[in-house]
């Protein structure tokens, strides 16, 4: 019921400006420049720097109510959450200064690696496909994950491109779609499984014995191969074990991650521009939104110019009725984009504030022992906004602390009692967990019981099953495939 709401109420408000300010949202600073940049090449209504018209907009208003019947954006259509919820989102309002616009402050590059997504973005521009299959595709590697994969079903991709991009299509079109993208490097990216990663990868090896018989053995029997089964190997697909070996030889040559091929040493060098900046001033935190978000904007006086001339010329031929009518379209999409800029820095402000203060004694004292267990629900309740607005905001974007440069996303966290009854992030139990895992004897992996137990001794009392749970999230496989000879 509410999917069918939630279509019909796309499909009879939803415009592509409208969902333009979702995709706005969830830019990070540098991002955001380059729409801002695409913005005012496409619109000459759009100007930047300060205007001293400040009624002109009023004047175009006044033009056009009574010259024609097309619809204008007004600031009341592009609240965000009007599309990924039915919840009513209060009238916020934030401070005169809650951004920066001093020089010190546009230039804090952080040095990181440029995104694995825009990596794959940038290859894909170099694809020729149509606007549809681009938007497809674009929509799938934003999809991608850090590791490399899209762990999506296809069908709930197909629903988001309706919902959020007014885009319908069918499961076989982004099937083909998925197969361009897949030809994307590093090999084996945008896999679904870790079958269909490693056979990609192999699938652009140059043919030999081993790769071949590599491809059989994951297509014919990977579940046999990762539990290493191997006289069930020898004996199915009749073979040698020196076969095997070299099989096997291939396939450990292959990345599991695609994706973590560009983290650390391996990544591509950037600039990254912390979108806030968190400061202690006199004891207490003190929030700024970069000034680089806050772009001073107007309508050009030019095009207004325009339109006064045509309000008071006494004839007014087809010609000028139709160049009008383009003058108003560019200026109503320089109205709306200056309101959508706007509510882009209040849902950037408000949310990063509400982060701030959740962790207020974190980032008061930099000791990581200090960070509460949060949720996106956490953050998305305090405000009032969908938990997807907090998500769009914290996935991509970057706080500069006086303890680094960190990215917004891993400040989240679930939360479990340790043995004394007190909430502990389930980071701190995973980082435990990993160091326990690391230092274990490597002829004898400890098994998901043993862990269990020892992080009972440690004062976590957790069950198999979340140790089994945390295990998977951490990428680490079970004791049995963790055995070296």
């Amino acid at each position: 019921m509410l999917k069918q709401h939630l279509q019909f109420k796309l499909s009879q408000k939803l415009s592509p400006q409208q969902i333009q300010l979702m995709k706005l949202i969830q830019l990070p600073t540098q991002a955001f420049e380059q729409r801002l940049k695409q913005e005012l090449e496409e619109n000459p209504a759009l100007e930047t720097g300060k205007d001293e018209v400040d009624t002109q907009q009023d004047e175009f208003d006044d033009l056009y109510d009574n010259e024609t019947d097309s619809e204008s954006i007004s600031a009341e259509d592009i609240n965000i959450d009007d599309y990924l919820s039915d919840d009513e989102i209060p009238d916020y309002r934030t401070q005169a200064n809650n951004y920066s616009s001093d020089d010190e402050e546009k230039n804090v590059p952080y040095a990181a690696g440029i995104s694995f997504n825009q990596y794959l973005i940038n290859q894909l521009n170099t694809v020729y496909l149509t606007d549809e299959e681009w938007s497809i595709a674009e929509f799938l590697v934003g999809s991608v994950d850090e590791s490399g994969y899209i762990r999506r079903p296809l069908t709930d991709i197909m629903d988001d491109l309706a919902f959020t991009q007014n885009i319908y299509t069918d499961e076989k079109t982004i099937e083909k779609v998925l197969h361009r993208v897949q030809d994307l490097d590093p090999a084996g990216v945008a896999a679904r499984t870790l079958e269909e990663c490693l056979l990609l990868q192999l699938k652009r090896k140059e043919v030999t014995p081993g790769i071949e018989l590599a491809i059989q053995l994951l297509e014919k029997s990977f579940e046999q191969f990762t539990k290493k089964h191997y006289q069930k190997l020898i004996q199915k697909h009749n073979i040698t074990e020196e076969q095997l070996k070299a099989a096997i030889a291939e396939i450990e040559r292959l990345n599991p991650k695609p994706g973590g091929s560009y983290s650390g040493n391996n990544r591509i060098v950037e600039h990254v521009v912390p979108d806030f900046s968190i400061r202690i001033v006199d004891g207490e935190l003190e929030l700024t939104l970069n000034g680089r978000n806050a772009p001073e904007l107007h309508v050009s006086r030019e095009y207004n110019n325009m339109l006064e001339g045509y309000k008071n010329s006494k004839e007014k031929s087809k010609s000028q009725k139709d160049t009008v009518m383009f003058i108003k379209q560019k200026l109503d999409a320089a109205k709306w984009f200056i309101d959508a800029i706007r509510q882009r820095q209040q849902t950037l402000y408000i949310t990063m504030n509400e982060i701030m203060e959740y962790q207020k004694e974190y980032f008061l004292t930099g000791d990581e022992r200090k960070l509460r267990p949060m949720i996106l629900k956490d953050i998305a309740d305090g405000i009032g906004m969908d938990v997807s607005t907090v998500s769009r905001v914290a996935n991509s974007k970057y706080v500069d602390t006086p303890y680094g440069t960190k990215l917004i996303k891993d400040y989240f966290s679930e939360s479990m009692k340790n043995d004394q009854g007190e909430d502990v992030s389930t980071k701190e139990i995973k980082k435990i967990l990993e160091t326990v895992i690391g230092e274990e004897t490597k002829k004898k992996p400890l098994t998901d019981d043993k862990l269990a137990a020892i992080l009972k001794e440690k004062g976590y009392p957790i069950a198999r099953r979340t140790v089994a749970k945390y295990r998977e999230q951490l990428d680490i496989p079970v004791a049995r495939l963790r055995k070296q000879i």
